[in-house]
């Protein structure tokens, strides 16, 4: 099982490209970004973890900026989206942003995409929050037509396309996987219509067996092979007995939370989760 960092790229905490060598140095997979574009200041939408919404939300980088800066820095290391906010952004310019990372990195790039929370945030973006997982839907079936056909073409109530040449293609075949975050039952089936793998946070999903156990349901249910597809866990507990059981039970890779803070707070947190690589 694979063991990576998620991590909210803020103007405050220690720059990506430096996190990005220091992870690739101690043998980590993997760095996920997070991504918010903008905060309301009117704060309608409650912050899903209760309380004051964290400074982090507020200071993000753009995730794909800061990934490229990552790349060019490492040779091996995973670099992700965790999660894009999919709804919030044109699917085309998306897309060739993607496929470019992928090229440009060697094909290391995860797509960890998602629905988002804070309805005033996509409401700026031109996105009705009652039908965003159907946006959701439609744009990543387009941005997988753009990546895997000479002449991509999409037709939906929501994304039209025309045929069109989308260059470069994405290193990896047939795409770069595309991992769904979320928790709810309608996540897991969207994930094993369209999707290449689960991205649920650890707590809402429950204990290790009981996450597992929730998607074979759904992919048997579809007729869905669970061996085509794979299980990101976000925010595990980071110890090692919560590390262990999620690798018996059958999950793909744990990403463990790293905070916003500067260069010495942020090493040594590596050197904490360091013991659990192994």
């Amino acid at each position: 099982m694979h063991k990576g960092v998620f991590f909210f790229p803020t103007d405050y905490a220690i720059e990506v490209p430096e996190l990005a060598q220091e992870l690739e140095n101690r043998g980590f997979e993997s760095l996920f970004l997070c991504e918010h574009t903008h905060i309301p200041t009117s704060r309608r939408s409650p912050f899903p973890g209760g309380g004051e919404l964290p400074r982090h939300y507020i200071h993000t980088h753009d995730p794909f900026v800061a990934l490229s800066f990552a790349a060019s820095v490492t040779k091996n290391l995973k670099l992700g989206t965790g999660i894009c906010l999919v709804i919030q952004r044109d699917p085309i310019v998306t897309a060739n942003t993607i496929a470019s990372l992928d090229m440009l990195s060697g094909g290391r790039f995860i797509f960890g995409a998602g629905g988002g929370w804070n309805l005033e945030e996509m409401e700026n973006h031109g996105t009705d929050p009652k039908t965003r997982f159907k946006l959701l839907r439609e744009r990543l079936l387009a941005m997988k037509a753009m990546w895997t056909e000479e002449e991509a073409s999409f037709r939906g109530d929501y994304v039209n396309i025309e045929p069109s040449w989308c260059y470069p293609k994405p290193v990896q075949r047939p795409h770069p996987p595309i991992i769904l975050g979320g928790e709810t039952v309608h996540t897991l089936r969207r994930v094993v219509e369209f999707c290449d793998g689960w991205l649920p946070r650890a707590a809402p999903a429950g204990a290790p067996e009981e996450t597992m156990a929730k998607l074979k349901a759904v992919a048997d249910e579809a007729g869905r092979d669970m061996s085509t597809l794979s299980v990101t866990v976000f925010r595990p507990q980071p110890a090692r007995e919560t590390v262990d059981a999620y690798e018996a039970a059958g999950a793909t890779r744990v990403l463990l939370e790293m905070p916003s803070v500067a260069r010495d707070d942020a090493l040594k947190k590596l050197d904490e989760y360091a013991p659990l690589l192994n």
